[in-house]
């Protein structure tokens, strides 16, 4: 697989975290707020692959940029980044030696932390 940082998705995550977009959820929480297949389809209907695209921090070379199939590692749910999203990015993007994405996936992380709210107000 060739895959690539994505640069867009990185400066959309700061972005957004810089804004107060981030999400401090728990690390198995991504199951459970991770869009669903209906919701990327509505997503790209309404906003295009290009938008689709910001919320994953990888690319496929080998997949055209027209299909889901292109976009790799996402970190959120299309409004806020989760930090559980970030948390997946970066482990599987870790596990397949992606080190330019699993270094940005730290980096937000590291941006998401000083936003972290005191423990009993973080959200489940």
């Amino acid at each position: 697989m060739t895959v690539k940082l994505n640069r867009t998705a990185v400066q959309n995550a700061q972005r957004l975290i810089d804004n107060g977009k981030g999400v401090w959820d728990e690390r198995d929480d991504w199951s459970e707020h991770q869009p669903s297949t209906r919701r990327e389809n509505a997503f790209i209907k309404k906003h295009g692959f290009g938008e689709y695209g910001k919320w994953h921090l990888g690319l496929d070379d080998r997949e055209p940029d027209d299909t889901k199939e292109h976009y790799k590692f996402p970190y959120g749910d299309f409004e806020l980044v989760h930090r559980c999203g970030r948390l997946a990015a970066e482990s599987r993007a870790g596990q397949y030696k992606h080190t330019a994405i699993e270094a940005a996936a730290v980096r937000l992380l590291g941006m998401l932390d000083k936003l972290a709210p005191a423990p009993a107000e973080r959200r489940r």
